[in-house]
């Protein structure tokens, strides 16, 4: 019954004819068409057919009084004046639990050769997000697989929190880990912009088996056109959207952000938007809120969508405009340092300079003083590590800061391990360095 139905659906997707037009000149890679300006709308997609080589299709991104404007999905070599085009069925994203496993494109198309079926309810990749006053409130902390974020940068279901790095840091690495671990019935992978070679290189080797078996992911390769590597972000969405609504728990994991705003500044700009903000459109910050806005808590029976979102920050520059767009409209950020990555510490977490909004009510009020202790700990010995690596600290001076001392090395591994247990378990760990330290989970 349910296969009858997809089919149905299917056809009823069908159209018997299509309105046509014809190419009057190729700019900067834009295509303008003249003959569907009375049909077709910001997002449509059209068929040129190219003289001198195979069809290509467009997607629609400005509008005039007498053509309309479109930009390729792939090179425009070989479009000519005169060519013929076609305004194309919308496409169908219609996401299936059959999904789960498998590796799609951000058209709902396999990207591992094997048959993929569609589901029956299409999906808008760009749809809203529930009604703000209907959404619930955060809910409960999820376990991790980490004791770092089992205790200091607790997750909660629901929450939407930013991983901030430079690349080669060990940021898909962590991804990757909260993709085999972190509490959730479905995972949903984005990898927008992301090289063709290391899509496979993530699926295969660092999501594996495991992580794979939860998972959807849904690629987009660094050499696809902007309207591809925009897109992916929101038909990922629109694939955990599509859990979330029946019912479902789901994890959101979006790598990265950075690609999906630099994929929106070719498009926005090659349709006329000026450039402002270091080079990205007035735009931009819509594009990312809206994004953002689409994880979160559902409202009624729906699931929720906890969201991981990474951000490229070059040269380790936490105010560049795309991570200060995203840090006014998360739940919390994590940073990943890259001089803590060099001395060989993974995740290279810097925790005085991340933070998760679920505190303090995610924890205990027990657990908010020793998660408060260690934070104090850690930024008592960051202040005075030149002095007391250059030998010109002496011990007894400072009653805290030899606490410090005593808990760093313990405190830094700690930020490393790896969780087989609970939350609890963690929290035990913590309150078991901070007695060590002489702290005692106080001050």
């Amino acid at each position: 019954m349910m296969e009858l139905q997809k089919l149905t659906a299917r056809i009823g997707t069908l159209r018997g004819a299509f309105p046509m037009g014809h190419v009057t000149a190729v700019n900067g890679g834009l295509v303008d068409i003249v003959g569907l300006d009375d049909v077709a709308g910001i997002g449509d997609r059209v068929r040129i057919a190219r003289r001198g080589g195979s069809a290509l299709t467009a997607e629609v991104v400005g509008l005039g009084r007498d053509r309309v404007r479109a930009l390729p999905d792939g090179p425009s070599t070989h479009i000519s004046v005169g060519d013929s085009v076609r305004l194309t069925a919308a496409p169908v994203f219609a996401p299936d639990d059959s999904w789960i496993g498998r590796v799609v494109d951000p058209m709902g198309r396999p990207v591992d050769g094997m048959p993929l079926s569609q589901g029956v309810e299409p999906r808008d990749v760009e749809a809203s997000p529930p009604p703000a006053a209907e959404r619930r409130g955060l809910g409960a902390r999820l376990n991790t697989g980490l004791a770092v974020f089992n205790t200091m940068l607790p997750i909660v279901r629901g929450q939407r929190i930013g991983l901030f790095a430079g690349s080669g840091v060990g940021k898909s690495q962590l991804m990757a880990s909260f993709a085999r671990q972190l509490e959730a019935d479905v995972v949903v992978i984005a990898l927008i912009g992301e090289r063709g070679r290391e899509v496979g290189h993530f699926v295969r080797d660092v999501l594996g088996a495991q992580g794979m078996a939860r998972s959807v992911v849904v690629a987009a390769s660094s050499d696809q056109s902007p309207v591809m590597r925009r897109r992916c972000a929101g038909a990922a969405m629109a694939v955990a959207e599509h859990f979330r609504d029946a019912g479902r728990q789901v994890l959101l994991l979006a790598d990265s952000v950075t690609r999906f705003a630099e994929a929106h500044r070719e498009i926005a700009v090659a349709a006329g938007e000026p450039p402002a903000l270091r080079g990205y459109p007035p735009s931009t910050a819509a594009m990312i809120g809206g994004l953002c806005e689409r994880a979160g808590t559902g409202a009624g029976g729906q699931g929720d969508i906890t969201a991981v979102f990474s951000v490229l920050v070059p040269g380790s520059d936490m105010e560049e405009p795309v991570a200060d767009m995203l840090r006014g409209v998360l739940d919390g950020h994590v940073v990943l340092s890259r001089s803590i990555a060099e001395r060989g510490r993974y995740p290279a977490i810097d925790i005085l300079q991340s933070v998760s909004r679920s505190l303090p009510d995610a924890a205990s009020e027990d657990e908010n003083a020793k998660i408060g202790e260690a934070r104090r700990l850690l930024g008592a010995y960051q202040q005075a590590e030149v002095m007391i690596q250059s030998g010109l600290y002496s011990s007894g001076s400072d009653r805290f800061l030899d606490q410090a001392v005593r808990a760093w090395p313990e405190l830094d591994a700690f930020i490393a391990r790896a969780e087989a247990g609970d939350v609890a378990s963690s929290f035990d760990r913590l309150n078991l360095i901070l007695r060590r330290s002489g702290s005692g989970g106080g001050r």
